[in-house]
C-alpha cells in the first residue's frame, strides 16, 4: 500500500467517488480507499449535495420542456 493510499482522501477524490456512486461505478482501490480512510460525514454531505443539484436539473429540463410545448 502506498502513502497516498493511508492518506484520508481529499475533497476532490470524495466528490469524485459520490460522482461514480451516482452512476453506480467505482473501482475496487477507491472503494477500499473509501471505506478505510474516509470520513462519512464528507460522503454523506456531497452525496446530498449531488442528489439535489441531479433533482434540481431534472425539474429545470422538465420546465423547459413544458414551456417549449405550451403546457
Amino acid at each position: 500500500m502506498s502513502d497516498q493510499d493511508k492518506q484520508q482522501p481529499s475533497l476532490w477524490q470524495v466528490a469524485q467517488s459520490v460522482g461514480a456512486a451516482l452512476f453506480g461505478v467505482q473501482t475496487s482501490k477507491n472503494y477500499e480507499r473509501d471505506f478505510n480512510h474516509g470520513k462519512p460525514s464528507q460522503y454523506i454531505i456531497l452525496g446530498l449535495i449531488g442528489v439535489g443539484i441531479f433533482i434540481g436539473t431534472v425539474i429545470g429540463v422538465v420546465m423547459l420542456v413544458m414551456s417549449l410545448a405550451g403546457v
